[in-house]
Order: structure tokens, then C-alpha cells, then sequence
């Protein structure tokens, strides 16, 4: 058995990044680009932000991936033999595969609100009254979806928990009984 920590690193530190980047944006900036005083300034340093945030997510998500493709392999005796664990990471391979999509449209919705960042908004996920009805749109989209990705990638973050008591030496020899009995 060979350790894995370079790609267990790539992996949750990637995952931490795009749980807590996602996270701070949905909680800081988005309601901070409310501060500006001109309506027409909130869209611009909203997308700002994001703009600066969106290659350091890439590379998260991107860590996240790879570490993850390689602790697979590395487990795969594993995912078949040791009863759980084969569902397990189907549930993984799930949220993920919602995050990715959930995070790869809010990006489609932010770029739209770029498009436009010389409209008036109330802030980042917040239309005004003058706010195009295309850019509002996005908007109450992008509203929901701020917190729907965090949601997902702190999902995985405790499906990780629950890999991580599977790799104990006495859940390891509990789960290929139970493969092999039946029970």
C-alpha cells in the first residue's frame, strides 16, 4: 500500500478553497456591493471581485479534481472490496458532478451580470428597480446559486468525514466481512 498525501492534499485543499471562497463570496461580496453609494458602481466592483476570484476557484476546482481522480485509483481495491464504500463514492461522484455543474452556470449567470456592470443594481445577487430585466434575471439566479454551491461542496466536505472513518483498520475488516457474508 503506497500513501497518497500529495493527492489527498490536491484534494481537500483544493475542495476547502472552492467551500470557502464560495462561501465568503456569498456572505461578503455579493451583499458588499451594496456599499458604493452609485447604484451604477455595484455591479462593477462586485464583478471585480469575482473576476479576481474566478482563477483561484479554477485551480481549486482543478486540485480538487485531480487529487480526487488519483485517491480513487489509489482506493479502487477498496471501493469494490470493503462493503460501503462503492456507495460512498457514488454519492461523491454525485455532489460533485452538481457542484461543477451548479458552479460552471453560476459562472455562465456572472458573466452575463458583467456584461452589463454599468447598470444600476441594489448588489452583487440584488436587482434594482432599473436594473435590465436580462441582468435581473441572472441576478435572482445567481441569488439562489450563491449558496447552492457552497451547499454542495460542504456536502462533499462531510461525505469526506465519512470516507475517512471508513479507512479505519477496524471499519476496513468490518466492511469486507460484511461484503463477503453478506451481513
Amino acid at each position: 500500500m503506497t500513501r497518497n498525501t500529495t493527492l489527498r492534499s490536491l484534494h481537500d485543499v483544493g475542495l476547502a478553497a472552492w467551500f470557502g471562497g464560495t462561501l465568503a463570496n456569498a456572505v461578503a461580496l455579493n451583499s458588499a456591493a451594496a456599499a458604493p453609494h452609485k447604484g451604477r458602481d455595484r455591479g462593477a466592483v462586485v464583478n471585480a471581485g469575482w473576476d479576481r476570484w474566478t482563477p483561484v476557484n479554477a485551480v481549486a476546482i482543478g486540485a480538487h479534481l485531480i487529487g480526487g481522480a488519483g485517491v480513487l485509483n489509489g482506493n479502487k481495491g477498496r471501493v469494490v472490496s470493503q462493503k460501503g464504500v462503492g456507495s460512498m463514492t457514488v454519492v461523491k461522484l454525485g455532489l460533485t458532478g452538481a457542484a461543477l455543474a451548479a458552479t460552471g452556470y453560476s459562472r455562465l449567470l456572472g458573466r452575463r451580470v458583467a456584461a452589463r456592470s454599468d447598470v444600476p443594481v441594489a448588489s452583487g445577487t440584488t436587482p434594482s428597480e432599473a436594473t435590465p430585466p436580462a441582468v435581473a434575471d441572472a441576478q435572482k439566479q445567481l441569488r439562489i446559486l450563491q449558496w447552492v454551491v457552497p451547499a454542495l461542496t460542504g456536502a462533499i466536505l462531510v461525505v469526506n468525514s465519512f470516507a475517512g472513518e471508513q479507512q479505519r483498520a477496524s471499519e476496513g475488516v468490518k466492511g469486507v466481512v460484511e461484503r463477503i457474508t453478506g451481513h
